[in-house]
């Protein structure tokens, strides 16, 4: 084995470490301190020696393991924070000037890029899914950390509230100290939303005026406004029975509530600001008609018209406040106004403002600007419009379609719905499509199921009339697997008014909500160019799509991983991908994919630059979908700055993704794929021998994996409203991806993230090709890299404990040799493709990230597997179960991603 280098150890993980020791010390009492420092010293030299060194874990109680585990996760979660702050989380050349300049350097200028993203759409979309294992209230004090460390590289030793600097950090990691990690209550919806609405508030509105403002300057022109959020926590209700018509409703309501508070507060500080007197300036005629319409006579601003004019805006945006949430502005002004009936009224009135300043500009000699404060403000009402997030709908195809199933029968137009075939289903939906009757009456009975999609799209209808049809664009089909999924969801828009059939004289049907196919199983993704192919053959959707001139399609990575493996489902997505680009350019539509990704390599986590830059050639198009879950949120979005950086980077990637030539031959192309069809062939068999068996006989691996892993006792973390699974069976068919992920990430195996890869690189004859790939194909390059970034995460040692939780000895002995053997298969097959001699080697930084951090999960993770053996032998000290939870979030945080 090749000689690991020293961890060049970053100063500011000593500065803090330090201080996290000085807490324990003070708060936990020299004991505690001295055993901790102890178990750290010892399982550091036991991973750089290799030796087998007593860590001392059986000398601590129960109350001392709980303290020791919060300790260790404290520290890792102020690693976290100080790699982020030393730039170990952002990546080479991921900045919109780099792009810039590599692509002027394959002959393309700013005015081709200027064309691209005047139809660009890049969206990240927060999710709900339960990954964050953190309460926010660490979140927070994280983040105040984070703030202050920012004062002191600046050389401030003091706040601007006047507390040592250094004390005010010290005090942080005390209150981190003393704040309950875990939570008490199960999340709720409402939580959900309340969480996501701070990072769209807090984060997304101030960093993306002023990101433009950066990449205006990068272009020498005004960009379009081409990064707009997305949420889907308050309208996700695929598998989770919580999210009603009401939490639609709050979640919107609250959004809107937000912005236009945002909206309010600009326009306050720009009446503030704007005190040109007419005596000295001339006004603008455009802002002199506002000044005069506002109502504002006060004496003292009438040579002022540019704060009458504000005076005038404020009122009208208190107005629409009070419209769109039922409660006044929080700072209600004396003048009254009507409301703007839309954002774009609101942004009309603020350029004729913007308008005005310019030319004050070039009378000026161009002190004063359009930019600024009044730039941003303008950039946020074009981003964020009334609603703040576009909120997405996502329910599961079998719903749709017992729901229309219903619909049909007691409306008398169809019986037994669910017995006909596909173009039986086909036509008697488009028939139902082609005329404005409802199927739903008032006086009728239906399910609590068919009330409740009803009740939701009822509520998305008032949306659209509340607060503009950006407030929900998109509504995702689960599970599609042919055009009447697509169709009955439809059907189902039709009945709330959001789709309207052509009319006689020849004008088209439109659809306010476009219906998103989600592929997601193996099969689905292999499925999904036939069955867009017959849904452009429609002509009602013909004349939609040339209407939006494009059309969604969501393509899943968990599922598909879990599934099929990870080499099978990153084929599979890439092949999907590239078919479905030509199904797209025959019907004339443009295709937006919308990637599915979690945090977990196994769920498609990984770099979003390295990504998207690796996604098939011509299939970008200047716009994407990426899903952003769990502790990615706070992990990428958590702070303006780093916000900032990971925004950039996906716009820098779709640019480069979009607009770079191919860096394949046809020939290579043709070469490389037809290598990747064998090992994913290969792989395939071998993860579904192993997880599922042949002919639906698992070999008891379904047992196997849920004694050796904590899969029951991280239900008990309360991070997500949903339940873990979609039904009450125990397959693994049916287990959603995230705890499958989870669990296996606990357990140090990760298997999701690499088995079978080792079976098919060992298996492929030709390793002069696989070198080849790696080093010249950015598809296949970004796939090892992610794989290796899992396995060096990964510890099969470990991971032999946890098999040792499996009661059934002949059971484990069956199985976990298959995952040593695949892993060892894994890990030297990736060596010898990628030339390194050790893992990690070519990416030293997130070497050193990695091995950081070992030695204090190690000790994390035996604890855990300890209390697991008392808590299934019966033991019920409720010290016990909170110390299990506690691990899980440690070991969690230490690896920087959960599921």
């Amino acid at each position: 084995m090749a000689s690991l280098p020293g961890i060049a150890n970053n100063p500011d993980i000593r500065f803090l470490g330090k201080l996290l020791g000085d807490v324990i010390r003070a708060y936990g009492g020299d004991t505690l301190y001295q055993r901790t420092e102890h178990i750290r010293a010892a399982s550091v030299d036991r991973h750089r020696g290799g030796t087998d060194v007593d860590l001392g874990l059986d000398r601590l109680n129960l109350d001392e393991t709980l303290d020791f585990v919060r300790g260790f996760m404290l520290f890792s979660m102020l690693a976290n924070l100080a790699e982020d702050r030393q730039g170990v989380a952002a990546e080479r050349g991921a900045d919109l000037a780099a792009a810039l300049e590599r692509l002027a350097d394959e002959g393309i200028d700013k005015a081709q890029v200027m064309r691209l993203l005047d139809h660009a759409l890049i969206a990240p979309v927060l999710t709900a899914h339960p990954t964050e294992v953190r309460r926010k209230s660490m979140i927070d004090h994280r983040n105040r950390i984070a703030a202050l460390m920012l004062l002191r590289d600046g050389g401030a030793t003091e706040t601007p509230d006047g507390d040592n600097i250094e004390e005010a950090i010290l005090r942080q990691i005390a209150l981190l100290w003393q704040t309950r990690v875990l939570r008490r209550e199960r999340l709720y919806v409402t939580d959900e939303v309340e969480t996501a609405l701070s990072y769209l508030r807090d984060v997304f509105l101030p960093a993306l005026p002023a990101l433009y403002q950066r990449w205006d300057r990068a272009l020498g022109e005004r960009v379009p406004s081409f990064v707009r959020p997305g949420s889907w926590i308050g309208g996700d209700r695929d598998g989770n029975p919580f999210v009603t018509a009401d939490s639609l409703t709050t979640a919107l309501a609250k959004a809107s509530e937000a912005v236009l508070v945002y909206y309010l507060d600009a326009v306050h500080a720009l009446g503030a600001e704007l005190s040109i007197s007419t005596d000295l300036a001339p006004a603008d005629a455009g802002v002199q008609a506002l000044a005069e319409a506002s109502g504002d006579t006060a004496e003292s601003r009438s040579d002022e018209p540019y704060r009458r004019a504000l005076s005038g805006i404020y009122a009208r945006l208190a107005a629409t406040h009070l419209a769109l949430t039922g409660k006044p502005a929080p700072r209600p002004g004396a003048l009254k106004g009507e409301r703007y009936p839309d954002p774009q009224a609101f942004r009309a009135d603020l350029v004729i403002i913007a308008r005005a300043l310019r030319q004050e500009e070039h009378q000026g000699g161009g002190a004063l600007s359009s930019g600024g404060a009044l730039g941003r403000l303008v950039r946020a009402v074009e981003t964020f419009g009334f609603h703040l997030a576009t909120l997405d709908l996502r329910q599961n195809s079998a719903v749709h379609e017992r729901v229309v199933a219903e619909l049909l029968k007691v409306a008398g137009v169809e019986g037994d719905y669910l017995a006909l075939g596909e173009s039986q289903r086909v036509s008697l939906l488009r028939h139902e499509l082609s005329n404005a009757r409802p199927l739903a009456s008032p006086f009728a009975a239906y399910s609590d199921e068919t009330r409740s999609e009803l009740a939701i799209l009822r509520a998305a209808a008032k949306a659209h009339a509340t607060y503009g049809p950006a407030c929900i664009a998109q509504h995702i089909v689960s599970m599609a697997q042919s055009v009447s999924d697509l169709l009955e969801l439809n059907i189902l828009l039709k009945e709330v008014g959001l789709y309207r059939p052509g009319g006689a004289s020849g004008e088209p049907s439109s659809a306010a909500i476009m219906a998103v196919p989600l592929f997601e199983t193996i099969g689905d993704l292999e499925a999904a160019p036939a069955i867009m192919t017959e849904w452009f053959a429609l002509p009602e959707v013909r004349g939609i799509t040339a209407a939006r001139s494009f059309q969604e399609v969501m393509i899943g990575y968990s599922d598909s991983n879990k599934d099929g493996g990870y080499l099978t489902s990153t084929w599979s997505l890439s092949k999907a991908s590239t078919a479905l680009k030509s199904v797209f350019a025959d019907a004339g539509v443009g295709m937006q994919l919308f990637h599915g990704r979690g945090g977990a390599v196994g769920r498609g986590g990984g770099s979003s630059f390295a990504a998207i830059r690796a996604q098939p050639p011509g299939t970008v198009q200047g716009r994407i979908r990426i899903t952003e879950q769990g502790e990615v949120i706070a992990g990428k979005y958590g702070t303006r700055d780093s916000a900032m950086t990971n925004l950039e980077a996906m716009a820098s990637a779709t640019l480069l993704a979009s607009l770079e030539p191919d860096a394949l031959s046809a020939a290579d192309t043709a070469r490389f794929s037809a290598a990747m069809d064998t090992l994913s062939a290969s792989a395939f068999a071998a993860y579904r021998d192993l997880v599922y068996g042949s002919n639906g006989d698992d070999r008891g691996f379904r047992t196997f994996f849920r004694q050796m892993t904590p899969l029951a006792e991280i239900s008990g973390l309360k991070i997500g409203s949903r339940p873990a699974s979609r039904t009450k069976s125990d397959r693994i068919e049916d287990l959603r991806a995230i705890p499958w992920v989870f669990s296996w990430a606990q357990a140090r195996v990760m298997l999701p993230g690499w088995y079978g890869v080792g079976h098919a690189l060992a298996a492929f004859p030709d390793k002069g090709l696989l070198a080849e790939m790696a080093q010249g194909w950015p598809f296949f390059a970004a796939s090892l890299a992610n794989m290796e970034q899992v396995i060096a995460k990964s510890d099969i040692g470990i991971a032999a404990r946890y098999a040792g939780l499996v009661e059934d000895r002949a059971l484990a002995d069956a199985i976990f040799p298959r995952i040593e053997s695949g892993w060892q298969q894994a890990h030297d097959g990736l060596l010898q493709v990628t030339g390194q001699s050790r893992l990690l080697e070519a990416h030293p930084a997130l070497d050193a990230s990695i091995r950081l951090r070992l030695p204090y999960i190690e000790p994390l993770n035996l604890l855990q597997i300890e209390l697991i053996k008392r808590r299934r032998a019966g033991d019920e000290d409720e010290r016990i179960g909170e110390g299990i939870l506690l691990s899980i979030n440690a070991i969690a945080t230490a690896l920087r991603n959960s599921g």
